[in-house]
This record gives C-alpha cells, sequence and structure tokens, in this order.
C-alpha cells in the first residue's frame, strides 16, 4: 500500500522502467566517474605531498563538508524538480573538472587547490546520492522498490572496487590530466542523459528566502523522524549501530589480515578484497529476493544470522587453524565473510526500503539524506577503534572478529526487544 494521500507509483509514472533505466546509466557514469576521479586525485596529492600526514590531512578535510551539507542537500532534494538537480551536478562537476584542467595547465593548482577540488566534489555527491534515492519511489513500483534500491546501492558498491583499479590504472597509464578530460566529459554525457528522465514533481511554494526555507525543511525533517514516523528514527539509529559497530571490521580488518596476518602475495590480497567488494555487489543487486518474506518485526532473524557467520570467520583465524597452512583460513573466512557481507548489505537496503514506502514524496529527500548524514558520522568512528583493536590484538586478530559478532547479537537482541515492546 502506498503512503496515505499518494497515488499508486505505477500510475504517477507509466513508464517507469524507461525513466528508471535513464537514472540508472546516469548513476553509472556519474557516480562511478566521481569516485574514479576522487581516487586519482587523492594518487595525485600523494605524488605531490610525498608525505602521508600531509595526504591524509587533505583526503580528510576534503570529506567533512560533504558530511556537514548532507541533510541540506536532501532539503534540496525535496525543494527542487530532482531531474533538474541531477542536470546541474553533474554540469557542475564537469565545470569545477575543467576549471582544474586549466588551472594545472597554467600551473596554478597547488595541493590547496586540489584540496578544495575534491570538497567541492564531496559537496555535490552529498546532494547528489540523497536526489537519487529519492527519485527511486517516484519511479518505481512498492512491489519492486527493494530491487531498484538494490541496484541503485550496488552501482555504488560498483564504484567501490572499480575507483581503486581504474583510477589507479589509468592515472598510471594517462597520466592525471588525460584522465581530468575524459572525467570532464563523462560528467557532461551523464548531464546531457539525464535531460530526458521524467520524474513526477509537485512545486511548494515558500515565501521565505531560500536559506530559512532549507533549514526550515531540515528542522521538518528532524521532526518527522523523531515523532511523526518512528521507523525512521529506528533505522537510523540501526545504520548508526551498525556502521560504527559491524561494517568497519570488514573495511580495516580484512586488509589488516591479508596483509599482516596471513602475509598474502599482492594476487590473494586483491583476491580477497575482490571477495569482499563482490559480495556487497550480490547483497545489493539481490537484496529484494535475499530479504523476501523479512519484516521490521522480524529483523533480529537477519542480524542474529549475520553474528552467527561472523563466528566461524573469528575462528578462521585462530592460531591452530593458521597453523594448517595459508589456504584453511583464507577459505574458512572469506566462505563466511563473503556471506556476512551480502547479508548485511542486503539487510541496509530492505531497511531503506521500509522507509521509503512510509515516507511522503515530499519527505523523502529529507529522510534520505538524515540516513546518510547518520551513517558517514558513525563509519568513521568505528573504523578508529577497530584500528587501534587490530593494532592491539596484532598476534590474535580473531579478537576483534568475535567482538564484532558479539556486537552484532547485541544489536540483534535489541531490534528484538523493540519489536516485543512495539509489534507495529
Amino acid at each position: 500500500m502506498p503512503f496515505p494521500g499518494q497515488p499508486a507509483q505505477s500510475a504517477v509514472n507509466p513508464v517507469a522502467g524507461r525513466d528508471f533505466g535513464l537514472l540508472v546509466a546516469g548513476q553509472v557514469v556519474s557516480v562511478i566517474g566521481s569516485a574514479t576521479l576522487r581516487f586519482a586525485l587523492d594518487l595525485h596529492v600523494l605524488d605531490i605531498t610525498g608525505g602521508a600526514d600531509v595526504f591524509a590531512l587533505v583526503v580528510a578535510l576534503s570529506a567533512l563538508p560533504g558530511i556537514a551539507f548532507t541533510p541540506i542537500g536532501g532539503a534540496v532534494a525535496d525543494r527542487f524538480p530532482k531531474r533538474n538537480l541531477m542536470i546541474g551536478l553533474d554540469a557542475a562537476s564537469a565545470a569545477l573538472v575543467l576549471a582544474l584542467i586549466v588551472a594545472m595547465g597554467l600551473g596554478q593548482a597547488p595541493v590547496s587547490v586540489i584540496g578544495l577540488a575534491l570538497a567541492v566534489l564531496c559537496l555535490i555527491s552529498s546532494m547528489y546520492q540523497p536526489t537519487v534515492q529519492a527519485s527511486v519511489p517516484a519511479l518505481v513500483p512498492q512491489d519492486r522498490l527493494a530491487d531498484a534500491n538494490g541496484l541503485v546501492s550496488g552501482i555504488g558498491a560498483l564504484s567501490s572496487f572499480v575507483a581503486p583499479v581504474v583510477g589507479g590504472a589509468l592515472y598510471g597509464l594517462v597520466g592525471i590530466g588525460t584522465l581530468l578530460i575524459a572525467s570532464c566529459a563523462a560528467f557532461a554525457a551523464s548531464s546531457l542523459l539525464e535531460v530526458f528522465i521524467r520524474i513526477p514533481f509537485a512545486k511548494r511554494s515558500s515565501d521565505r528566502p531560500l536559506a530559512a526555507t532549507l533549514l526550515g525543511d531540515v528542522r521538518q525533517g528532524l521532526r518527522f523522524a523523531g515523532r511523526d514516523n518512528p521507523l525512521v528514527l529506528r533505522v537510523i539509529g540501526l545504520a548508526c549501530a551498525l556502521n560504527m559497530l559491524l561494517v568497519p571490521v570488514f573495511l580495516i580488518g580484512v586488509p589488516y589480515i591479508l596483509r599482516l596476518t596471513l602475509h598474502s602475495t599482492d594476487t590473494m590480497y586483491g583476491l580477497g578484497l575482490a571477495c569482499t567488494e563482490a559480495a556487497t555487489i550480490i547483497g545489493a543487486i539481490f537484496a529484494g529476493k535475499l530479504t523476501r518474506g523479512l519484516r521490521m518485526a522480524n529483523l533480529s532473524r537477519a542480524l542474529w544470522l549475520i553474528a552467527a557467520l561472523m563466528v566461524p570467520m573469528a575462528a578462521a583465524m585462530l592460531p591452530a587453524v593458521r597453523s594448517l597452512g595459508y589456504w584453511p583460513p583464507f577459505a574458512g573466512f572469506f566462505a563466511f565473510e563473503m556471506a556476512a557481507v551480502a547479508a548485511c548489505t542486503a539487510v541496509s537496503i530492505f531497511a531503506i526500503t521500509q522507509i521509503q514506502k512510509t515516507t511522503p514524496k515530499e519527505m523523502t529527500g529529507k529522510v534520505m539524506a538524515l540516513l546518510l548524514a547518520g551513517s558517514q558520522i558513525a563509519a568513521p568512528i568505528g573504523q578508529i577503534a577497530y584500528g587501534f583493536a587490530f593494532e592491539g590484538f596484532s598476534s590474535e586478530t580473531w579478537v576483534p572478529f568475535a567482538f564484532a559478532a558479539g556486537m552484532a547479537a547485541l544489536i540483534a537482541a535489541a531490534e528484538r526487544l523493540r519489536a516485543l515492546r512495539h509489534p507495529k
């Protein structure tokens, strides 16, 4: 059932397949292109500075504006036509890259200028993602919403996989200048492609200045999440818990054990990371099928499954298993790690879908932005904590994974208790 007062999605747009296909095509070019460009620019900064400290500072500071601006980006996505926003954001990315090309050609692109360009790219992404996610419910019938969200999330996961490979290879083969030209052309092509998308939009008038209007919209989104729709706050809390207590163990732990615990070759290191990214993509693409029959009332079952899958992951890192040679711990770890990552991705997409189904269209961008902001804030805290944990237990790397399994079980227990108290 659609949200009260809204027409069925299929009636809103009878050619949803065509428009959603164009949306996905534009996202492939824009998201993967942006991630590849940012990775190559990061490498360029590292080459210029020659030091990890300045490099890390530039990367960290350039990401902050995007995180801080995400709630405003959601308000913008709800206030203006989403198609026009995507066209404008991709055009702005093309113009930014063109300006960087000119600056580099004139020899006027020091680290500070590149860092500023990275910050603006992150800022544009903070508006682009809520706009795309807010567009999905308007283009896809509700019975296909989970599959559509999975495809959109799968493109994001694919960008994480493709960007280091393609960005690194192109940076080494053709150099940063040619890569910038290709990126500028890609953003321009994506902008032109999005001209043909039709996304329903109902204009809302406001007699206040734009800044006051957007801040009022952000407050409205916070009230909706905190008071009008408790499900939103529940899912945001779940997303923060997963991004702080569970997801970082994969992001930090997998590279750590491959390099420093198992002493993998470059080939096996790449294979291990590819397994993780492949599991993320599989979980995203098949999220609808994997979560069929799942409800918020029984969400704890999926979380218990994730906790159970992490136990043999930890066991694979025990000294007794590692003494058997390279392959037993590697195969044992990644067999269960891939299942856990796919399940975690599917659960995340399921939760997003539930929010979209119960949120009015004029609120979707703001709500999605709040979810993204909460996840982005929680993730670095968990990454830092697990970084210290793996360093502290460098000879017993099973301990952080066992801890993560316990945290997954704790999250599952909390969800079960919440479902018992509030069965609806």
